[in-house]
């Protein structure tokens, strides 16, 4: 509520096998996607909790800059592209509060 997003960092299997995928989100949440290289990032977030339970670490912004993991590749939404999602999105709204009304 109220916190803003600049950007998303994707995990897993179809953000490494899937680059098409990736720009379409990108292109779509009109905002960066950050493919983060560990293969293991449930457990290395775990790990950051941990540490900062353990008070190695103050919060967990300073246990992710300090235990984080590299990122290997990022995709920017086109512009272009960007502007169309949005105003499909804009009808897809349009029409939901359409059907709505719909008995």
């Amino acid at each position: 509520q109220g916190l803003r997003i600049d950007s998303v960092n994707a995990i897993g299997g179809i953000s490494k096998k899937a680059p098409f995928v990736m720009q379409t989100l990108a292109d779509v949440l009109d905002m960066p996607i950050r493919v983060v290289r560990s293969e293991q990032t449930c457990a290395l977030g775990a790990a950051m909790f941990a540490a900062v339970a353990a008070g190695v670490y103050k919060d967990i912004n300073e246990a992710t800059r300090h235990m984080g993991s590299d990122i290997e590749a990022e995709y920017r939404p086109d512009e272009k592209r960007a502007l169309i999602y949005e105003k499909l999105y804009k009808k897809y709204l349009e029409l939901a509060k359409l059907a709505e009304t719909i008995n």
